[in-house]
């Protein structure tokens, strides 16, 4: 049986334009997908990166850490409190109170009430640091001339106390009163701070000992 082939027609000139007109359509669709990728990789690796650095502990935080630790070595381990009385005392001898006439002599030795407030609810390992603390400050704050929270703030940061540990600071007359919050290992130290020039004074107060900052005990007025 005889195949009749038919005649082969040659691409015309208007043919070929229409080939590599759809080669360079396919070519650019396929490198603006390939550079979307690269973009999206690369905008995750970035976050990624930011989010690292922001998790890192900053060089003011680790400075204030290193300055809490060489205080706590240099003081006692917690738990004992010698300014609380453990237990009953002899009376030591005193000389008999004069009676008014008509009155009955007490049965019982009057004892002293028992110490409440900061002596009460911190240790001596508490004591110890809060010394520590107060000796600096109070030096820094004496030098400091026209005592503003701004300025106070800015002093205090200089001695390594970060935001986050300086509460409430309020002008009061010529001086500025503040906290300082030195809560470490379950304790519940803190400062209450007067900057107020060559009288400046910081003593020490009771925090909460969990969450925010909060003071519950003070002898300051």
């Amino acid at each position: 049986m005889t195949h009749i082939r038919g005649p082969v027609s040659k691409p015309t000139s208007g043919r070929r334009v229409l080939a590599a007109a759809a080669l360079t359509a396919v070519a650019a669709l396929a490198l603006t997908a390939c550079g979307t990728e690269q973009n999206d990789g690369g905008g995750k690796a970035g976050s990624t990166g930011s989010s690292t650095v922001s998790q890192q502990p900053s060089t003011e935080r680790t400075a204030a850490q290193a300055l809490f630790d060489r205080f706590a070595k240099a003081c006692p381990e917690r738990g004992v409190n010698s300014r609380r009385p453990t237990g009953a005392s002899k009376p030591g001898p005193e000389e008999p109170e004069s009676i008014a006439p008509g009155e009955t002599p007490p049965a019982d030795p009057i004892e002293p009430a028992p110490p409440t407030g900061p002596e009460a609810e911190l240790d001596d390992r508490d004591w110890c640091v809060s010394a520590h603390h107060e000796q600096r400050v109070i030096a820094a704050l004496q030098m400091l001339a026209d005592p503003t929270p701004a300025k106070v703030r800015k002093t205090l940061n200089g001695l390594g106390y970060t935001d986050e540990r300086i509460h409430h600071l309020k002008q009061d007359r010529k001086g500025t009163r503040f906290y300082l919050d030195l809560r470490e290992d379950g304790g519940r130290l803190c400062e209450s701070g007067l900057a107020a020039g060559a009288v400046s004074d910081v003593v020490p107060c009771v925090a909460v000992a969990e969450g925010p900052f909060k003071v519950t005990s003070e002898t300051r007025q």
